[in-house]
C-alpha cells in the first residue's frame, strides 16, 4: 500500500497527525509533513505504508477535511 499526500491542498487542521504518527505538525508552514516520503512533484509526497500501519493510514486519509491524502493498494487501485 502507498500513500500520497498533497501538501499544497493541506490546510493545517492536523487530524492526520492525530490518526497516524507518520504525519507531523509543521507549525512554521502551518501544514502537515509526511515523514520518510519522497516528493514526486511540487508539494506531492508519496510513501510506502508498512503493513502494521495500514489501519492508521486509512484513518489519517479519511480524517482529512480537504482530501489531501489518498491511499492506493498494491495493484494501484485507490482505497481512500
Amino acid at each position: 500500500m502507498k500513500i500520497e499526500f498533497d501538501r499544497d491542498t493541506c490546510i493545517g487542521m492536523f487530524q492526520c497527525v492525530e490518526e497516524w504518527d507518520a504525519f507531523e505538525k509543521n507549525m512554521d508552514a502551518g501544514k502537515a509533513d509526511l515523514a520518510d516520503s519522497e516528493e514526486i512533484e511540487a508539494d506531492l509526497f508519496v510513501a510506502e505504508v508498512p503493513e502494521d500501519a495500514e489501519f492508521d493510514a486509512e484513518f489519517a486519509a479519511r480524517s482529512c477535511p480537504v482530501d489531501a491524502i489518498e491511499l492506493y493498494d498494491d495493484d494501484g487501485e485507490q482505497v481512500v
